[in-house]
């Protein structure tokens, strides 16, 4: 069987990419960062990275050290019939938490993330352009709104800090089924249902 994961290449190379990338993105944020400007400042030919890294969110989620590229996972996750899409992005999002090879990473993802405001910009780029733009794109388009995702975002992002973070009581002893069942319905009502229109918000 075939294995996955990083690709072949010079060890040296992909290093010195890495330390590159990881200084544009601290300086301009993750929307201001290009693959071209990261490969002139190392010095290497553009495609070079694109055999060492599938794109920009695959760079940034090495960099970051993050438990997953969402190019890659969240399409299966998000992936069946419109009306169980907020269960199934809830458990996908648990499931990343849940597991014990991947929530060391999301642990230090958020509290890196959210310790300075040069941090925050990276991880609030990131996350609205790499995954919450795919999980509005699988909604019906006259449903997609910035709304919409803000609020999607900000449920998901209280419930990983309550209950991974803060480890609120009733938040940190439930079941994954249980905040399934709780705050799927919530997340399906963001994405699909009418909202009431409140100026400046729509």
């Amino acid at each position: 069987m075939a294995r996955t994961g990083r690709r072949p290449g010079n060890v040296d190379t992909r290093a010195q990419i890495l330390a590159v990338a990881r200084a544009h993105f601290a300086e301009l944020g993750y929307d201001g960062v290009s693959l071209r400007g990261i490969a002139r400042t190392a010095g290497v030919d553009p495609a070079l990275l694109h055999h060492y890294f599938a794109g920009k969110s695959a760079l940034f989620a090495e960099v970051m050290q993050l438990p997953v590229d969402p190019a890659v996972a969240l399409p299966m996750a998000l992936r069946g019939p419109l009306e169980g899409l907020g269960e199934r992005l809830v458990r996908f999002f648990l499931g990343l938490w849940e597991s014990p090879d991947t929530r060391p990473q999301m642990l230090t993802w958020f509290r890196s993330s959210l310790a300075t405001e040069e941090g925050a910009q990276r991880l609030r780029e990131f996350v609205t352009r790499e995954v919450l733009s795919r999980v509005i794109a699988a909604v019906p388009a006259e449903q997609r709104s910035p709304r919409r995702t803000a609020l999607v975002g900000a449920h998901l992002a209280g419930l990983g800090v309550g209950r991974y973070l803060i480890r609120l009581g009733p938040l940190a002893e439930a079941t994954v089924d249980q905040l399934v069942a709780d705050v799927g319905p919530v997340l399906q009502h963001y994405l699909i249902a009418p909202l009431p229109d409140e100026d400046g918000l729509a």
